[in-house]
């Protein structure tokens, strides 16, 4: 049975038609402008408390650094720690009581917060052989740029700067309103091409420049930007008479991906250095066993932990074979190790429960999902459950996004959790619904096709069919 769409929409808390993006990490919390993401300074209202988001200003945290973490995170909040789709820490569960104590325990562990605007390089930037220039130093020279400013420019707080100088990692599907990539020209020189907007994939080349030419570039789009007003976005700026000042050569290196590598997994660094990646079920973890894990990665010869996009984490200082110790314990702690487990291919959001605007528990949900639709999750495609319109586990587009509301859930297909869902069913009729797709998948899939390439050839009426069928 399917539910009309204005019963679905009904009493919903975006307003028909408004940006998404604006709104993401708006609260009820009064401290929180309209655009802005949680911070120490400014944390955001949650179904379980408040909810503090951190990007360290170093690439990763020691060993010592991580363990404070968690302890804080148990210490002044309820002791789940998430790990964000672009890579950023999350803590859950705090009060406002106890943030000026978790504030005094980050700054006595020796973790400084990045703030202005963000700018992200490769997980493994600095530590990669087949990094093309050194990203990271560009970035910090960018950042001083952008601090010596007078007056500073008001520019949107989600506004992100990429800069991508290549390696096993990439960021191409990560948004950004600027992008800055390393490419080699045919005399082996670097250049750097510039683009506004989007993934690599979809973002619009604007000019191929020289490492002196790419700084004060950025400035000058952040100048536009903050001219154009303060919630201005890399897509607003005018594509053609940027290209037309710059009169640059060939940019073609943009406007095609990469090839994807999963950060789950042990990757070499050369030498005998490597990288190894985990994710938490789901890019979430209780400090408890997080704690646990880090006592044995550290007896094991762990230095270092970064970030990840994809909810994963990077461990450093192993070797191959201490690398094997660690990752058997990791599976026993609520991580996921390998590159092919199926949950990678799920984006969960916090859901009802630990989130205020989320309308159903989308965890639950998952393994539901994992239990009665294997066949939708070869690795070719990713669903999103998201629990309400915001999308914050996947901000960009997904194969299919189920998408809470209050009569039930929307279903988008090849779109985002604020796109217009093709069909809606009611709360009873999830289980059903993820069977009917999974039969759709396995009945209708022919020898050699993977499940991306099966939705894509029934199309969206044969889903719609099934859906209500379920």
């Amino acid at each position: 049975m399917t539910v009309t769409e204005r019963q679905m929409m009904a009493g919903h808390d975006i307003p028909s038609g408004e940006n998404i993006d604006a709104i993401a990490c708006v609260t009820d919390a009064p401290s929180m402008a309209r655009g802005a993401c949680p911070s120490l300074s400014a944390p955001m209202i949650t179904g379980d408390g408040l909810l503090v988001r951190l990007r360290p200003t170093t690439p990763g945290l020691t060993i010592g650094q991580f363990r404070a973490l968690a302890q804080a995170a148990e210490r002044h909040g309820n002791g789940l720690i998430e790990i964000t789709a672009r890579g950023n820490l999350q803590l859950r569960g705090m009060t406002a009581e106890n943030m000026p104590g978790l504030a005094a325990d980050i700054t006595h562990a020796g973790i400084i917060p990045e703030t202005g605007v963000t700018i992200e390089t490769l997980p493994l930037s600095g530590l990669d052989p087949l990094e093309i220039a050194d990203a990271r130093k560009l970035a910090t020279l960018l950042r001083q740029q952008i601090a010596a400013l007078d007056p500073q420019p008001a520019l949107a707080p989600k506004l992100t700067i990429i800069i991508d100088a290549g390696g096993r990692l990439n960021l191409d599907a990560i948004s950004a309103d600027i992008r800055l990539r390393a490419a080699r020209t045919a005399d082996n020189s670097t250049v750097w091409v510039l683009a506004i907007g989007g993934t690599a994939q979809t973002s619009r080349p604007l000019a191929s420049l020289s490492p002196e030419q790419s700084i004060p570039a950025i400035i000058e789009l952040l100048k536009t930007l903050a001219l154009i007003g303060p919630h201005a976005r890399g897509r607003d700026l005018d594509v053609g008479s940027l290209r037309m000042a710059y009169r640059s050569p060939d940019v073609s290196v943009l406007g095609i991906a990469g090839r994807h590598v999963s950060p789950i997994g042990i990757h070499p660094l050369g030498s005998d250095h490597l990288a190894l990646g985990l994710s938490p079920s789901f890019g979430q973890i209780h400090a408890k066993a997080l704690l646990s894990f880090l006592a044995i990665a550290e007896d094991a010869g762990a230095s270092e932990i970064r970030t990840a996009p994809e909810h994963a984490i990077l461990v450093l200082g192993l070797d191959v074979q201490a690398a094997g110790t660690v990752q058997l314990a990791a599976a026993d702690r609520g991580f996921r190790t390998r590159a092919d487990d199926p949950s990678n291919h799920v984006d969960v959001c916090a859901g009802a429960g630990a989130c205020a605007s989320a309308f159903y528990a989308t965890k639950s949900a998952a393994a539901d999902l994992l239990d009665l639709a294997p066949a939708l999750l070869d690795g070719s495609l990713t669903v999103h459950l998201s629990g309400c319109r915001k999308g914050c586990a996947h901000p960009g587009n997904s194969a299919v996004t189920i998408v809470g509301a209050p009569m039930g859930y929307g279903v988008v297909v090849n779109g985002s959790a604020s796109s217009e869902p093709v069909a809606y069913i009611g709360k009873e009729e999830l289980k059903s619904a993820l069977a009917e797709m999974n039969r759709l998948v396995r009945n209708n899939k022919v020898a050699g096709e993977s499940t991306k390439e099966c939705l894509t050839r029934l199309g969206t009426d044969a889903i719609v069919t099934a859906l209500r069928q379920g």
